[in-house]
């Protein structure tokens, strides 16, 4: 039955209650829920905070002290079956989407919290008021939980904890390229899922090779398993003169952003793990939304051009012949929002060296 009042929802659950909370797909998205699982965790405690997550995103939950249980998305059959064993009093769906929304369907739990006018509301008896598409995600994901009970208050940031032994494991790859704990790295990453969010490689060399000589900070590009081409496409301009780990799995990318002086890429799942890890993020932004998707309370810089048709599905060039937005960023932009960043995060001489800051202080 729905409650007459949501907002007495999470007040009345029973002490040490199991709540089941919905987020598949993306490493971003599971990122940006976790201030709310903080923020929820911090007021009532004891409640048990069952995420479920597809089987990819797991680390990103791993050593969560709000988190009770990763559930794992299987196929559709067993994961119901596996659900229905907790007895959940409520259900947050915070991906709205028809699988989802068929699941919740399926277990049976008195109450479902989701967006109105999603696909297959009639699944849901707690139905929320969309907030609109002017603020950040992680405010859209607390609104769910606010309408709901949660007092409103200031909202943390997001977290994700490196596993020592990805610690080990990464130290011990870059140490085979010469970069010990004593030396400074950047991590860069050029990838996107898609084109139109993709900053230059050509660009993106030239960030690295400044971050070298001007600033003694080895970069590191990353990529995943997905951006093959990327990867053959980083080899060609720049061959061995830097180092490129492209087979990484998601715990040892956490280590290894973890561990970075600064991070530099598109906006994209490895950026959103670098604001949950309190690193310098400098986040490159094409046709996404910089409003929804910016760092999250982490320093940062921003760089984005305005079109007025950003943002957009960002699967083809709705307005252009090619992409503007994102071809529009230049390097000077990024190269002036590192040194920017670096020189708030640690200080001049940290950031131009010792070289380039004697000239500069004798002009």
């Amino acid at each position: 039955m729905t409650p007459r009042d949501p907002s007495s929802l999470l007040p009345s659950l029973p002490e040490g209650a199991h709540v089941l909370i919905v987020r598949l797909r993306s490493l971003g998205d599971v990122v940006l829920l976790t201030p709310a699982l903080s923020a929820i965790s911090a007021w009532r405690p004891d409640l048990r905070l069952c995420v479920l997550v597809e089987p990819f995103c797991a680390p990103l939950l791993e050593g969560n002290p709000a988190v009770s249980e990763i559930l794992l998305m299987k196929n559709f059959v067993a994961t119901a079956r596996e659900l229905r064993r907790y007895h959940f009093p409520a259900v947050y769906n915070q991906h709205a989407g028809p699988t989802s929304a068929l699941l919740v369907a399926s277990i049976a739990v008195p109450q479902r919290v989701c967006w109105t006018h999603r696909q297959f509301s009639f699944v849901y008896n707690v139905l929320i008021p969309d907030p609109g598409d002017r603020i950040h995600t992680v405010e859209h994901r607390m609104e769910q939980f606010y309408a709901t009970g949660l007092p409103r208050g200031p909202i943390p940031p997001a977290c994700v904890y490196p596993r020592p032994d990805a610690q080990v494991i990464v130290a011990e790859q870059l140490r085979s390229h010469g970069i010990t704990a004593s030396r400074p790295y950047a991590v860069l990453h050029p990838g996107a899922k898609y084109f139109t969010k993709r900053w230059a490689i050509d660009k993106f060399i030239a960030v690295a090779r400044w971050l070298r000589e001007r600033n003694g900070i080895e970069p590191v590009f990353n990529l995943g398993l997905g951006d093959a081409q990327i990867a053959q496409e980083v080899r060609r301009h720049c061959g061995t003169d830097f180092v490129l780990l492209d087979s990484l799995d998601l715990r040892q990318l956490i280590a290894l952003i973890a561990g970075c002086r600064i991070f530099i890429g598109n906006d994209s799942g490895p950026t959103h793990i670098a604001t949950a890890l309190a690193r310098p993020v400098v986040a490159i932004f094409g046709s996404s939304s910089s409003v929804h998707w910016r760092p999250w309370l982490t320093k940062n810089r921003v760089v984005q051009n305005d079109f007025p048709c950003n943002p957009c599905r960002g699967d083809r060039c709705y307005a252009f012949a090619e992409p503007r937005c994102i071809l529009s960023v230049t390097l000077d932009q990024v190269r002036d929002a590192s040194e920017s960043l670096l020189a708030e995060t640690f200080g001049a001489s940290d950031v131009i060296g010792p070289v380039a800051l004697q000239a500069r202080k004798t002009q």
